[in-house]
């Protein structure tokens, strides 16, 4: 399978990048120029902006996973969230709509959610763009992601166990859940080995079940 990554040198892409070599497909990823050292060994590198489908070519029939945003979102990054992730999808769907990628997969966030309002809105409308687009494609909703750097809510695993006993708050327990990395690539290497006809979502709780298959 030949897939195609934006973000590849980041949290996500990196492991995933590595997950997809070690089951022997051919992955290219967009980098800024000097970056590409970045990458895992065995990628192949396509120099480019994210923000600009003219800089960059996509395979025909290819896999396009889309990872590119804005690290560590807080409520303080809203003009970024707008700027770099809401550009950046729209740019990764115009180029896998006029390069005739066969799948794109755009990983977004779990909502509703009482917070990160500004973060959720631009990847609702990322969603959106995604949908519009005509691609088959597979969304995927996590919430929070556990691993290095981001082990912080690893606390609040009691809380969520708790709350996912009481049926008044199992739903949004469940939808809210955190995921760890390994979970998260997992699932992204699956989704991308088995294409949807149409548009796929997963939230947290099929992620986990991705993940185990």
């Amino acid at each position: 399978m030949n897939v195609f990554v934006t973000g590849g040198t980041g949290y996500l892409g990196r492991p995933l990048i590595q997950a997809l070599l070690a089951r022997g497909h051919a992955v290219k990823a967009l980098v800024r120029a000097g970056s590409e050292r970045r990458l895992p060994p065995g990628a192949s590198a396509v120099p480019g902006d994210a923000l600009d489908a003219a800089t960059f070519a996509v395979p025909a029939q290819s896999t396009f996973v889309h990872l590119v945003g804005t690290p560590h979102p807080n409520p303080s990054k809203a003009a970024q969230f707008r700027s770099v992730d809401l550009r950046s999808v729209a740019a990764a769907v115009q180029a896998a709509r006029r390069d005739g990628a066969r799948h794109f997969v755009y990983v977004s966030v779990a909502h509703p959610a009482p917070v990160m309002r500004a973060y959720i809105e631009v990847r609702r409308r990322g969603e959106a763009l995604v949908s519009e687009s005509g691609l088959d494609a597979t969304i995927l909703r996590p919430w929070y992601v556990l691993g290095p750097g981001h082990r912080w809510p690893y606390a609040l695993l009691p809380a969520y166990r708790l709350l996912e006993l009481f049926e008044a708050t199992r739903e949004s327990a469940l939808r809210l859940g955190l995921v760890r990395r390994e979970e998260m690539v997992r699932a992204l290497v699956a989704s991308a080995e088995d294409p949807p006809r149409g548009i796929r979502v997963l939230g947290v709780p099929e992620i986990r079940r991705a993940a185990l298959s």
